[in-house]
């Protein structure tokens, strides 16, 4: 069941993308020139992007993929390019609009459904593979976990997602965020260490069918996410 934390962060995220930060995501998530900081942002979810779809077999016919929080669409796209049926939602209608536009007419094989809506939605069906890439980096460890648990019921094989890691420079960039004006502000992002991300998980009963598996950071300038694995047992 969402909590009313998760409920109230979930609709800032709403807010965020549809209407504050439209232009700057649409310019970030394209080849259109930035400045130096956003360079180092698209860097490292390029980055962060490929180091997820490593994780997954590359041959992907016949299987069905979760992109749970799929921004612009580029991670289902090369998901649906190795022959992957692929359903990419996000709470944003925006982001939604603008992946449906950016989205190749020829993925071969595979194929692409874009959804606006709650990535847990059971309606949504069950999948081979769920990827979840910064859509839970807002959320504290709490919700965080419950999310994976729900986004558990849907996976058959594997769940790979992303999480802030606490770190001393991350921490500092997120106190300088707090000094912009309140409208210019993106949802704060919930750091974890990665210790205690691991105890939540290893405490959460509905993920005891599940074990983690690799880890990775990446950091790119103004970016830094890391990539965890879960693998159902």
């Amino acid at each position: 069941m969402a909590t009313v934390s998760y409920l109230k962060r979930r609709s800032e995220l709403e807010t965020y993308f549809d209407r504050t930060a439209v232009e700057a995501w649409s310019r970030l998530t394209s080849d259109a020139p930035v400045g130096r900081i956003r360079a180092t942002v698209r860097a490292g979810r390029e980055r962060m992007r490929a180091t997820l779809l490593s994780w997954l077999p590359k041959d992907l016919r016949g299987q069905r993929l979760l992109d749970a929080g799929c921004g612009t669409g580029a991670l289902a796209v090369e998901a649906a390019r190795r022959g992957a049926d692929v359903t990419a939602i996000d709470l944003s209608l925006t982001l939604v609009r603008l992946a449906q536009e950016r989205c190749p007419q020829d993925l071969g094989s595979g194929r692409v459904q874009f959804q606006v809506g709650d990535m847990a939605d059971p309606a949504l069906g069950s999948f081979d593979h769920v990827v979840a890439m910064d859509s839970l980096i807002h959320y504290a460890a709490d919700d965080t976990v419950r999310m994976l648990a729900r986004l558990s019921e849907r996976a058959g094989n594997k769940l790979l997602f992303t999480f802030a890691p606490r770190t001393r420079p991350l921490a500092a960039m997120h106190a300088l965020g707090r000094l912009f004006p309140h409208g210019n502000r993106a949802p704060a992002i919930e750091p974890l260490r990665e210790i205690d991300l691991r105890r939540h998980l290893a405490r959460a009963a509905e993920l005891d069918d599940w074990r983690t598996g690799r880890s990775e950071r990446v950091v790119s300038g103004f970016y830094t996410s890391q990539a965890m694995e879960l693998q159902h047992e």
